[in-house]
C-alpha cells in the first residue's frame, strides 16, 4: 500500500509548483528549479480569482495591483516567493511563479541596512547645519548685548 501511494502520489501533486498552486489547463513555457512560466487562455480576472481563493487561508500573502500585472508576494517562509499574473488583454494570461532565493533575501537586508545609514546621514547633516546656525545667532546676540 505504501509503495502504491508513493508511485501514484506524483501525478496528484502536479497542480502545484514549490507549494504554490498552479491553475489547470495551462501551457508550460518554462520550468526550472527556481521559476515556472505558464500561459493560459483564461482572463486575468479568472486567474486572479483562482489565486485569491487558493491562497485565502494562508497568512502573510500580499496582493499588489500594478498597471500591467498583479503581484502576489509571500512574506512568510514558503518555498515560493512571488506569483506574477500579467494583464496582457489578448485573451491569454501569463503566470510566473518564482522561488524564494538568498539573493532576494540578502539584497533586501542590504538595502535596509544602507537605508538606515542614509537616514542617519541626513539627520547628522541636519543637526550639524542647525547647530551652526544656532551658534552663529547666539554669537551675534552676545555681540549686540556687549
Amino acid at each position: 500500500m505504501i509503495v502504491f501511494l508513493m508511485i501514484h502520489a506524483g501525478p496528484l501533486r502536479a497542480d502545484d509548483f514549490l507549494g504554490a498552486p498552479v491553475i489547470s489547463k495551462v501551457n508550460t513555457i518554462e520550468k526550472t528549479g527556481a521559476r515556472m512560466i505558464i500561459k493560459t487562455d483564461r482572463s486575468h480576472d479568472e486567474v486572479l480569482a483562482f489565486y485569491r481563493e487558493a491562497l485565502k487561508n494562508f497568512k502573510d500573502i500580499k496582493f499588489r495591483e500594478w498597471k500591467d500585472a498583479t503581484y502576489i508576494e509571500d512574506d512568510s517562509n514558503r518555498a515560493w516567493h512571488s506569483i506574477t499574473i500579467s494583464k496582457e488583454g489578448q485573451g491569454e494570461t501569463t503566470v510566473v511563479i518564482m522561488k524564494d532565493s538568498w539573493t532576494w533575501i540578502i539584497g533586501t537586508l542590504v538595502l535596509r541596512y544602507v537605508g538606515v545609514f542614509v537616514v542617519l546621514l541626513f539627520l547628522l547633516l541636519g543637526m550639524t547645519l542647525s547647530g551652526a546656525i544656532i551658534s552663529r545667532s547666539v554669537k551675534k546676540a552676545e555681540a549686540k548685548k556687549a
